[in-house]
Formats: structure tokens, C-alpha cells, sequence
């Protein structure tokens, strides 16, 4: 995983943050959270995710409550959230994201010492 940017605002290290969950996998609001530097602000990474006007450039519907919940959606609600998610092959438990397969674990790039 690569180190974002300290000195970007929260917002853009946010959306870059979201921005890099593959299709097929979700990250929750408090993973993103912790990759933006503030490990404490999942409600502001679902604030943020809210106010998001590009879909498109953002994949805010692969962003998930902490235990694979589906919280919110703005852009259609969240059957539109769920939709999405199954038609990119997210694995579902009932109403909830089945976290074991389809949980998004970023890789940390090792440094070149």
C-alpha cells in the first residue's frame, strides 16, 4: 500500500484512498479512516462519502460499514448500493457484505533500503 500524502487534506486522502478499492472488494469507513492518517474518523470518511458528486471517480458504493453493513447511498439508495456491489461480484451474507471474501487488504510496498 502506498503511503498517502500527509500534507493533501483529509478530504483528498480520503477519496484517493477510496478511489484505489478494486472492483470485487469493499473497504469499511474506518479502514479508509486509518489509510487517510486519522484512524478515529469513520463518521467523517461517511460524511465525506456522502458528499461525493463523482461516483464515477470515486467508488463510494465499495465502502461499507465495519461489519459489512450497507450505510447509506446517495445515488439511487442502498439497493442501488447492494446492486452495484453484486454485480462487480461481492460476496453477500444476508443483508450484510461478507467481509471474509470480500474485504479489500492492501498490500504495504516495502521500502527500497
Amino acid at each position: 500500500m502506498e503511503p498517502m500524502n500527509a500534507s493533501a487534506p483529509f478530504s483528498a486522502r480520503v477519496y484517493a484512498a477510496a478511489r484505489k478499492i478494486p472492483r470485487g472488494k469493499v473497504a469499511t469507513y474506518g479502514q479508509i479512516a486509518q489509510m487517510a492518517g486519522k484512524p478515529r474518523a469513520a463518521r467523517a470518511v461517511g460524511t465525506l462519502m456522502r458528499k461525493n458528486k463523482s461516483p464515477e471517480h470515486c467508488p463510494c458504493h465499495r465502502v461499507v460499514g465495519h461489519a459489512g453493513a450497507l450505510v447509506g447511498y446517495g445515488f439511487g439508495g442502498v439497493g442501488e448500493k447492494r446492486k452495484r456491489l453484486i454485480d462487480e461480484g461481492v460476496s453477500f451474507a444476508g443483508a450484510k457484505v461478507n467481509l471474509q471474501k470480500s474485504l479489500w487488504r492492501p498490500t504495504r510496498r516495502r521500502s527500497r533500503a
